[in-house]
């Protein structure tokens, strides 16, 4: 099904103008210099291919015939490669000698007889060169080794590979395999020539630079019933070269690729398939939208607009092109393993499904006030699940499982992972960083489980002061308790009571609350004298918010901890939100931050 949706993509890409896609037998490469050959086969000059990059300067990425699969030995490419191949120097191979003796016998064998003057140049300036001559050759320079290059005629703008004789040459030596290697394709049904290894898959974070495959069978134990390497898993060159280049393209590391992006450890990548390539490509721009919002106040308008028309469950005037019915959207995750690729998660479906789960996604974070300007993008939920240190958190500390099961969570509409409530009560415990996002998510979690389960427990959206749930009631208490703290005490505190105390508190209430609230009856004591108005409100506010307890319980469960967080963000930013409000005299004024 992956590989098949992939070929499927690649033909599209190759039948869309201006895409950049690479036929079949070609892919797109890094090459630094072309090597301009006369019709005698002398070097006469080097063209720097290279283009300038900001402050870089960077090879240009150009189509040549694809490349050999690597690991150990030694395999020359067709019509272009490095310069420990093409010329027998390097900066750092050991084995040039041999590698430029493989590039030339291979070329002079598939170049014997051709009538092509920019291929018999080629022939004879494989011949006739020696590494020796490197250095001698005022046109090649100490800079250029271990770089790519490809070939040129002079006087000719193009370059060898791209010739009809040269694509002639290359198709027929391509054809001309075992012909006991014709098989049954899988992906395509059709019988063609089996490929015996699949293309190198580069772009995944983490995975080996040379690349790495999905269908690979190296060793003598995947041998079965006497079928080796690809033969295990029958698929034509064809269609391993379609879909291992359709993938190559969604991994590029381009600036301008939105098909793309970094979840945990899983470098994630989608496509779209519709009616035509302007329905397809509005749902790939859609899509993007929703899984990373945007700060741009026009772009949010029209996210907004777009989740408001999947709740509605109708078809508008304004409908946006990328809901048109038939769009259908494929994500695949891939993460890094030696040297295969596995498949972290591979979800289809309809382009309007994803919509509304990414709508219901939204509405189960939901969280007043709002924790952000706009919806956070997945990658800044996933920082809320590591360790914070000064408020700031790293990607290489999220948990790989956990991001990838969000992830399929939150696209498949299932239920987010238990592992998340408890790695969020964890953290705030540990570092006592009550964070918006991680309430937020805390708030999810229970969210979704209530409706799921057609229960009517999901946290409240906003301060509910009515609110009889144990956890949330006592975050909203522990809240008011440190308030009453820092209104006592001021700003400058080394450690409020949420520094020492809010695990403990969120853990086991009744282990810790009788202490702070005796604490409280002394910081409510030294504001009498100096803001009686003040020191009333609090007051008030823990008297009530303890009438809602039936008690300390002795402990509480890892979904009251996460309601406790719920009520304790809650509780805070109602204290913040009347701070905004203009000060009318001590009875309005609940506390400085």
């Amino acid at each position: 099904m992956i590989l098949s949706a992939l070929n499927d993509y690649y033909g599209r890409l190759v039948a869309t103008e201006g895409s950049g896609i690479s036929a079949a037998g070609f892919s797109v490469e890094k090459i630094s210099y072309a090597l301009v050959l006369d019709s005698a086969g002398t070097l006469v000059a080097v063209d720097d291919l290279r283009e300038q990059s900001g402050k870089k300067i960077l090879p240009r990425s150009m189509s040549v015939p694809q490349p050999e699969k690597r690991t150990a030995g030694i395999r020359a490419n067709r019509l272009w490669d490095k310069t420990s191949y093409v010329l027998g120097v390097s900066a750092t191979s050991k084995r040039a000698e041999q590698e430029h003796a493989a590039f030339r016998d291979a070329h002079l064998a598939l170049l014997d007889g051709t009538d092509d003057p920019g291929l018999r140049a080629l022939a004879a300036f494989l011949a006739a060169w020696t590494p020796a001559a490197f250095t001698e050759s005022p046109h090649l320079k100490p800079e250029m080794l271990d770089a790519n290059m490809v070939f040129r005629l002079d006087g000719e703008r193009g370059y060898l590979h791209d010739r009809p004789a040269a694509h002639a040459l290359l198709q027929r030596s391509d054809s001309a395999g075992d012909a006991s290697r014709i098989g049954m394709c899988l992906v395509t049904g059709q019988r063609l020539p089996l490929a015996r290894l699949h293309p190198a898959i580069k772009g995944v974070n983490g995975a080996q630079t040379a690349g790495a495959s999905i269908v690979s069978f190296n060793l003598d134990a995947f041998t079965s019933y006497g079928k080796a390497q690809g033969e295990n898993a029958p698929i034509s060159e064809q269609a391993a070269f379609g879909y291992t280049t359709a993938l190559n393209h969604l991994l590029r590391r381009d600036p301008d690729n939105r098909q793309r992006l970094q979840i945990g450890d899983a470098t994630v990548v989608f496509w779209a398939t519709a009616a035509d390539d302007v329905n397809a490509q509005a749902a790939e721009t859609l899509f993007d939208l929703l899984i990373d919002p945007p700060n741009d106040g026009t772009e949010t308008e029209r996210l907004r607009n777009v989740l408001a028309q999947v709740r509605e469950m109708q078809a508008r005037p304004d409908l946006d092109p990328g809901l048109t019915p038939g769009t259908r959207l494929h994500i695949l995750g891939l993460a890094p393993n030696a040297s295969r690729l596995s498949i972290r998660f591979w979800l289809t479906d309809d382009m309007r499904r994803f919509t509304e789960r990414l709508a219901d996604h939204y509405r189960d974070l939901d969280l007043q006030p709002a924790p952000w300007k706009t919806w956070p993008p997945l990658w800044r939920l996933l920082l809320a699940t590591a360790p914070s240190r000064d408020g700031k958190s790293k990607s290489e500390d999220v948990p790989p499982l956990l991001a990838g099961e969000m992830a399929r969570a939150i696209l498949a509409g299932t239920a987010y992972p238990q592992s998340l409530l408890d790695v969020l009560v964890m953290r705030m415990r540990a570092d006592h960083d009550v964070s918006g996002i991680r309430a937020a998510l805390c708030k999810a979690v229970l969210a979704r489980r209530s409706r799921m389960h057609s229960q009517d427990r999901s946290p409240p959206v906003s301060l509910d002061t009515a609110n009889k749930d144990s956890g949330y009631v006592l975050g909203r208490l522990f809240s008011l308790l440190e308030n009453a703290q820092r209104a006592a005490l001021g700003d400058k505190l080394n450690a409020t009571i949420r520094d020492r105390y809010y695990g403990a508190a969120s853990a086991t209430p009744a282990s810790v609350f009788p202490v702070l609230l005796r604490n409280a009856q002394n910081h409510l004591g030294r504001l009498r004298k100096d803001k009686p108005g003040l020191a009333v409100n609090i007051e008030k506010d823990i008297g009530e918010t303890i009438a809602l307890l039936d008690g300390f319980p002795r402990s509480l469960r890892i979904e009251s901890q996460g309601n406790f967080a719920i009520g304790y963000y809650h509780q805070t930013q109602a204290r913040f939100t009347r701070n905004d409000a203009p000060a009318q005299d001590d009875h309005d004024d609940i506390g400085e931050e």
